[in-house]
């Protein structure tokens, strides 16, 4: 039985439908269908039972696959041992963080990096999605609450300073108050977000009017009048036609949280890149 096989098989499990698999893996449809009926000719089991809501594990799929699971697990771990013992700097690293945190603090970083290590191709993941470090989904993250997992080597970066904005030319609400003013706020569904909650209790006559998961999307929405909304500072000082109110009691600064797995802190590129990050922050305004 091919390792290839069964990530597969996991794949289909997992989501439910060869296509979303064949998305997953970077394969078409036809060989991710191939391919599972190939594995199941070699073990004489139906693993899935085609329906109309998609692939559903049968009794004998379901029996095996944990099994399949700690097979993925030794053969990821294969992986970063070996890319941990990688010296020369080239190859891809891979960074995740929040959409504002690669649009408006990293593109200077990754300009000193990519001039520095020239070898090395780069691919930054964003959005609200948490990129797995233990199946090498990402090499390195970048979060505003600690990682879980013993296996990630983690350090506290930075400390994000937050401001409250409105429209240049827009006037200004009223501290403990905000009657007469609409809010921009974020979509909770994800977590909790102390900023937000920190503008609904400092402006609790305003409206809340606009929900959104992107700190860009809240930012350009405020430029454009929408509403009044917090945002860190790094992002609202970067946003041409915006202006951060003077308010008697600031919003609650957030921590920037950098990990990586173990078994790749070793690897060259990814150390140098920890370098350039360090340095960086360290020389900005970013952790005013």
């Amino acid at each position: 039985m091919e390792w290839s096989d069964v990530r597969i098989f996991l794949a289909i499990a997992r989501a439910g439908t060869l296509g979303a698999a064949a998305r997953a893996l970077h394969l078409s449809h036809p060989t991710v269908g191939r391919r599972l009926r190939a594995l199941e000719e070699a073990t004489g089991q139906t693993l899935f039972q085609r329906t109309a809501d998609g692939f559903v594990p049968t009794e004998e799929g379901s029996a095996v696959i944990a099994l399949a699971e700690q097979m993925e697990e030794s053969a990821l771990t294969i992986e970063r041992r070996l890319a941990g013992q990688e010296q020369n700097l080239q190859g891809i690293l891979r960074i995740s963080s929040a959409d504002w945190f690669g649009a408006y603090v990293l593109p200077p970083i990754i300009d000193d990096y990519a001039k520095a290590y020239p070898n090395v191709d780069l691919e930054i993941l964003t959005g609200t999605r948490l990129f797995s470090l233990a199946q090498r989904e990402a090499d390195i993250a970048f979060r505003i609450v600690p990682f879980d997992s013993p296996d990630v080597v983690q350090r506290r970066l930075v400390r994000v300073p937050y401001g409250v904005y409105v429209a240049a030319g827009a006037p200004e609400p009223v501290y403990g108050d905000g009657a007469g003013f609409r809010l921009i706020t974020h979509d909770t569904s994800t977590g909790q977000f102390p900023d937000i909650a920190w503008l609904t209790e400092s402006f609790p006559n305003a409206k809340p009017l606009l929900r959104s998961n992107n700190r860009n999307v809240q930012g350009r929405m405020c430029r454009e009048g929408v509403g009044v909304a917090v945002l860190p500072q790094v992002v609202g000082s970067q946003i041409a036609g915006l202006r951060k109110l003077d308010l008697p009691v600031e919003p609650p600064s957030r921590d920037i949280w950098m990990g990586y797995h173990r078994d790749i802190r070793r690897l060259q590129r990814l150390r140098a890149f920890i370098t350039v990050v360090t340095d960086h922050v360290t020389k900005t305004a970013l952790q005013r």
